[in-house]
């Protein structure tokens, strides 16, 4: 009997898609074809093929800006911009590979307008939802299209209103993390880890010196990029997330994933991102006592009362639900690309 085919959409900015990619089709046995703008991320299981799509948002000869090109349709989408070729190529390119293959599930990480086109072309999706103010337009119709809805979450801490009305469709499946049952070295004390990893944030190689000088006591370390330096990124991480006394974090969903998997004490900083997604996750980390949360990269007297205010804690990370989310969102794939879940 030939296998149930899956196509993943994975978008492009910062890591964390591709590593949650990695994370779950980990535990899938379907044949996977990999689609986004990027090159094939390293790590993939050599049995997984990869599809390096057209950008949809660079200039294009004799054209505007694809701002300027009504790509929200007035808010109805959130990217379709009128005219340009990249945008068109990116889309066919999707419907032949949809179509080609043996294609029984469509995953999307993240875009309403791949999701939507799965739809229209009769394939079964599961959308990867993410936290904050999601009640727009675009993605309450990407949402209400959706056969399941992953949301890397637990339930218990974050339940965003825009998921309300598609409650039925939805699996909590808790943080996944690429870190999952690896053990954790013993802490060095007076470390501080800032781990940044790779989708940019408003905090510079500045504001991290300016830190560790008003937090002598400390020894600090640098995981990932800060203004688009790169010069600190590390494909894997553990070694110093696992060992540092403290760590200071974005708020992304799979770096508090990661704090999770490592147990750590942690200061979480949400970044500017759109629909408010980080903040909303900061804000249920302090609401449930899993780390210290500030509204914006603190000044640096600030620094060493927040480090000592981590040291302290004793946080019940378990409620991030990371054992075994990996499986259970894989077994949500599973079901579509099977017909269990319809």
């Amino acid at each position: 009997m030939t296998r149930s085919g899956v196509a993943w959409y994975v978008h492009h900015h910062g890591s964390g898609h591709a590593t949650r990619f990695r994370a779950i089709s980990a535990h899938l046995d379907e044949q996977i074809v990999g689609l986004g703008s990027m090159a094939r991320p390293s790590g993939l299981r050599d049995e997984i093929s990869w599809v390096q799509l057209d950008r949809d948002d660079g200039l294009e000869p004799g054209q505007p800006s694809p701002q300027d090109l009504d790509p929200t349709v007035g808010g109805l989408l959130h990217w379709a911009p009128l005219g340009h070729q990249g945008h068109r190529r990116r889309l066919a390119r999707i419907a032949q590979e949809l179509t080609q293959r043996a294609v029984t599930a469509l995953v999307v990480d993240t875009s309403v307008e791949v999701a939507l086109l799965g739809r229209l072309l009769g394939v079964p999706t599961v959308l990867v939802t993410q936290p904050g103010r999601r009640g727009d337009a675009a993605h309450t119709l990407g949402l209400a299209t959706a056969t399941r809805i992953i949301a890397p979450w637990p339930a218990e801490l974050l339940r965003p209103p825009h998921l309300a009305d598609v409650q039925d469709s939805v699996v909590f499946t808790g943080g996944i993390s690429r870190f999952e049952g690896r053990r954790s070295g013993r802490a060095r004390p007076r470390t501080v880890l800032l781990l940044a990893g790779g989708g940019g944030a408003e905090v510079g190689a500045e504001d991290l010196r300016r830190a560790s000088a008003a937090s002598p006591d400390y020894t600090w370390a640098l995981a990932g990029t800060l203004g688009g330096d790169s010069g600190s990124w590390q494909d894997d991480p553990w070694a110093d997330l696992s060992s540092a006394e403290i760590v200071v974090s974005w708020a992304g969903q799979n770096a508090v994933a990661d704090l999770a998997a490592s147990d750590a004490r942690a200061v979480v900083v949400p970044q500017e991102r759109p629909f408010d997604e980080q903040r909303a996750t900061a804000v249920a980390l302090r609401d449930a006592g899993l780390a210290v949360v500030g509204p914006r990269w603190p000044e640096p007297d600030r620094w060493p009362d927040l480090l000592g205010e981590a040291g302290a804690l004793e946080p019940a990370w378990r409620r991030w639900e990371v054992e075994g989310a990996a499986r259970r969102a894989a077994a949500v794939v599973h079901g579509v690309a099977t017909g269990v879940l319809r």
